[in-house]
């Protein structure tokens, strides 16, 4: 069994490098760094017979204190995805997506993040918790040519988390241009939990996007009323009419909704269950066996699911009645290789953290989200603070939806959904999460568990995870401060980075 493994793995790897010899790029001396491997050459349109791209691995560099370094670039280019002619994008160590980050739980980690784009960028570790002056949100800009160094310990469960910029005014742009990537965190619970977990080959990460493109091939920047950019093509790691040749009898898919407004209804064609294994910010502590997960944007679900030798199914997405949601599209077409590794049963329990419960009398908030631009009827104002916390507390936040749907992100946390429209949530979204989905008119509940970095003068954000809302305002900032000094700290930023943006 280990040989043939070996072998599966070393043919994975051939046929990545293949591929990796089509792309064009910018020619930039970082391209072929560390964690870098061109984008995809892919077809568009016909049937989909395109081998899906798996991101490289980012491990970094350990030096003798056990510190973790990382170097990441955003870099702009080109990537020939349609016949029409080469797409514009930007990427991270490469100018399509980035590479996969992975460290583990208790380590010191220090990115050295470069920004080589023709205009100001920050990168945000989505679901890390992290001092707010590390967090990469619109107070850490990063100026055309410039650098910055955050460095933190990881403190928090295993999970799939992810970076992306967070521009005020501009994060949809550069988001849709391609700047996204995953980060990998583990720990020993993790480790021994029994699941899938060799990376691109039974463990695989799908950042799902839809995009349009313009004659040319380039992509297209059309808006729908209310929610912005809807793309007509699936694109999964950068690849659109992906294939995914599954080598071992159980695979796990580590889901990233990379879209910046698409809802998706995640299924198999045939119907078959699968089993949900972990939410936003980590493990659940049962698996749950199902035929439908819907995630919606920067939220992240992995599932394991079953593939015979020889056998070929799509996973797809259904539409829905939330105008998010419209269309069906095939996410991935999966096909059972000749020779199937057995897979291990999964465990009726799994290593993830307890849920969140707030004590009887825990702080309650409540925050309402109005139209697609404001929350409490505020505008986003970089200068303001809305919300003072203190530091290591655990709050019931209401969050109100009056209008259209929507999601909602809290920074530096995580939290348990506690009821929608006083119902519980679905036993897939019973784990801890960091993201919740929002129907129209929709009420959710959640148990708000804050970190205990204390920082009265850096901000955290909440906002609407689809981009146009966020950039439009519908984003708030609180700060962590110690217990007992929340009636003394200001409630303005003195020296907000950048403008309103909007």
């Amino acid at each position: 069994m280990t040989s043939r493994r070996t072998f599966l793995r070393a043919a994975s790897v051939l046929g990545l490098q293949t591929l990796g010899l089509a792309a064009c790029t910018n020619g930039s001396h970082h391209q072929h760094g560390a964690g870098s491997v061109p984008a995809e050459v892919t077809g568009h349109g016909g049937p989909p017979t395109r081998s899906l791209r798996i991101p490289p691995l980012l491990e970094g560099t350990v030096d003798g204190t056990g510190r973790r370094t990382f170097e990441l670039t955003a870099q702009a280019g080109t990537t020939q995805l349609v016949a029409a002619g080469p797409t514009r994008t930007w990427g991270y160590n490469g100018v399509l997506l980035g590479p996969t980050m992975r460290a583990r739980r208790g380590e010191r980690v220090a990115v050295t993040f470069t920004n080589e784009l023709p205009e100001a960028s920050t990168v945000h570790w989505h679901g890390m918790i992290l001092p707010a002056e590390m967090d990469g949100g619109p107070h850490q800009m990063v100026d055309v040519g410039g650098m910055w160094t955050p460095t933190w310990t990881i403190d928090q469960p295993a999970a799939t988390l992810w970076y992306h910029p967070h521009v005020h005014g501009t994060t949809a742009r550069q988001v849709y241009a391609g700047l996204a990537g995953l980060f990998i965190v583990d720990d020993d619970a993790s480790a021994t939990a029994g699941l899938p977990s060799e990376y691109g080959i039974d463990d695989v990460p799908l950042v799902i996007q839809d995009k349009t493109f313009d004659d040319d091939g380039s992509f297209a920047d059309e808006t729908v009323p209310t929610f912005g950019i809807m793309g007509d093509t699936i694109m999964v790691n950068g690849t659109i009419d992906a294939e995914f040749t599954a080598t071992s009898g159980a695979t796990r898919f580590r889901i990233l909704n990379g879209s910046n407004a698409r809802l998706y209804h995640l299924e198999f064609a045939d119907g078959r269950d699968f089993t949900v294994v972990a939410t936003d910010a980590g493990l659940l502590s049962e698996p749950v066996v199902t035929t439908r997960v819907s995630i919606s944007p920067a939220e992240r679900v992995e599932l394991v699911v079953t593939i015979a030798a020889g056998e070929r199914v799509d996973m797809v997405t259904r539409s829905g009645d939330y105008d998010v949601d419209e269309g069906e599209f095939v996410i991935l077409r999966l096909t059972g290789a000749p020779e199937i590794l057995a897979a291990d049963v999964l465990a009726t329990t799994l290593p993830g953290p307890p849920a969140i419960t707030a004590a009887g009398e825990a702080t309650r908030r409540t925050f309402t989200l109005n139209g697609h631009d404001a929350i409490n009827r505020k505008e986003m104002d970089l200068a303001r603070i809305d919300t003072i916390v203190p530091a290591g507390a655990t709050e019931l936040w209401t969050v109100e939806n009056t209008v259209y749907a929507h999601n909602f992100h809290i920074h530096g946390c995580a939290f348990t959904i506690v009821d929608v429209d006083g119902r519980p949530p679905d036993p897939t979204q019973r784990g801890l999460k960091d993201t919740v989905f929002l129907p129209p008119k929709a009420t959710a509940t959640l148990a708000v568990e804050f970190a205990t970095y204390a920082d009265p003068h850096r901000p955290f954000m909440y906002h609407c995870h689809i981009l146009r809302h966020e950039d439009e305002g519908m984003m708030a900032q609180y700060v962590l401060v110690e217990p007992g000094t929340e009636h003394t700290v200001p409630t303005v930023v003195a020296t907000p980075h950048g403008g309103h943006g909007h």
